[in-house]
């Protein structure tokens, strides 16, 4: 996290031309003054408390009318388990792109996916890249694992306890299965990866989690499992976490292509030259020229994985739908695969950190459960179809930019669609 000698002295010239030392130096210190902007200490979403927060931010009408207008405060009640501190919801644009034909295992048909973001040329791009997908029969999609991990660390005296630790878990598996499985009607345990490093112990749970995203559900049940050891375990560890920053949450990590957080899925398509010149204005041979070029850049500068921007749209996917948008950090993890063919292109992505539900979380929401209904995928049943979805949508957006970059065209999107429009 170094910083360059010459960019840091021009910083420091910068702040000193701007304000005395004596004055940063007062910026930077503490102020004990009584907050007189204190909020209510309840946090739930109450009307009256709602007024509370208001009067504490000083109550800009204008801003009150954006963000708690009739619509929000109708629906106040549906919000009152996804948010504390409730004052009102912020709107995004939400635009169409497709239709996405996916002929998976479980997503099967034309979609038409909501995207909300506010970065335009994004859903021009993903919309582009799906109807060149749906123009040679769609791609394949196939969620090959799942899988939701917690691990927990435990620190002992020395390392022979550590192992005496760990070998008591090992013949004891099946009991803290049961105790992780009481607290859930559909997480299953599935496997158990045993990490020793010195006197630290990292016990990384994996669970499947049926039809939701799953990561509180894994919590809970990683923190009766934590209970059990506590009370069973023939060496009592000093301490512990119910999280030791070892399954990836929320980060990318190298993990990623070790197993699987969430779903694991890939998918391909199979696409003849012409389409490629037709919808992309370049060639096969460019495109794979590209990817063959941004993957040794990718290398060189050190990414996990090796992809164009699949946080682009698995962003815009998970806020319109409802789902945990932080865990875009481990969901944009994956690779790209471009082939020059015989007849075209082949094109594959594979995405082992999927981190989607269809149930639970943000999906019931009005606007998020309406963006799924839109796509037929709400409810019990639909997890792995919208996994497959998401993947689909990945390799639409991938061919779109990375055609975009070969013909030329990548800046000129952004100039026409982003700022000419934004002067206007």
């Amino acid at each position: 996290m170094a910083t360059d000698h010459a960019q840091a002295n021009a910083w420091l010239r910068q702040l000193l031309a701007e304000h005395s030392a004596e004055s940063l130096h007062a910026r930077l210190s503490a102020d004990h003054t009584p907050s007189d902007r204190r909020l209510p200490l309840n946090p739930r979403t109450l009307e009256r408390l709602v007024e509370r927060r208001w009067q504490a931010t000083g109550n800009d009408s204008d801003a009150r009318a954006q963000l708690l207008d009739d619509k929000t405060v109708a629906d106040m009640g549906a919000y009152e388990a996804n948010i504390e501190n409730f004052i009102g919801t912020v709107k995004l644009p939400v635009g169409l792109a497709g239709p996405l034909r996916v002929n998976g295992l479980f997503a099967q048909g034309d979609y038409h996916v909501p995207l909300a973001t506010s970065e335009a040329a994004l859903v021009a791009s993903y919309s582009r890249g799906a109807q060149l997908i749906t123009a040679v029969g769609g791609c394949t999609a196939m969620v090959i694992d799942e899988g939701v991990s917690r691990a927990p660390g435990f620190a002992f005296d020395n390392l022979r306890d550590a192992g005496e630790f760990v070998a008591w878990a090992l013949q004891s598996l099946d009991a803290l299965r049961a105790a992780g499985e009481a607290t859930t009607r559909h997480g299953r345990l599935r496997n158990l990866r045993v990490t020793i490093e010195g006197n630290h112990v990292y016990l990384n749970f994996e669970f499947s989690t049926g039809e939701a995203s799953g990561q509180n559900m894994v919590t809970i049940a990683t923190e009766a499992i934590c209970a059990y050891v506590m009370a069973n375990a023939p060496v009592t560890p000093r301490y512990h976490f119910v999280e030791a920053n070892h399954s990836g949450d929320k980060k990318a990590s190298a993990q990623s292509f070790i197993g699987v957080r969430g779903r694991k899925v890939t998918a391909e398509v199979h696409i003849p030259g012409e389409h490629v010149r037709k919808a992309l204005h370049t060639t096969p041979e460019a495109m794979v020229d590209y990817w063959r070029m941004s993957a040794m850049g990718g290398v060189m500068s050190g990414t996990i994985g090796v992809h164009g921007h699949y946080a682009n749209g698995l962003a815009a996917l998970y806020i319109a739908c409802g789902q945990d948008a932080a865990c875009v950090a481990e969901s944009a993890v994956g690779v790209t695969r471009f082939e020059q063919t015989d007849t075209g292109l082949y094109a594959a992505v594979t995405l082992p950190n999927l981190m989607v539900g269809t149930i639970g979380g943000g999906t019931s929401l009005p606007s998020q459960n309406a963006c799924l209904r839109l796509l037929g995928l709400d409810g019990p049943g639909s997890a792995h179809a919208l996994a497959e979805v998401a993947a689909a949508l990945s390799l639409a957006g991938e061919l779109s930019i990375i055609g975009a970059l070969c013909s030329g065209h990548f800046s000129r999107a952004h100039e026409v669609l982003a700022r000419v429009r934004n002067n206007t």
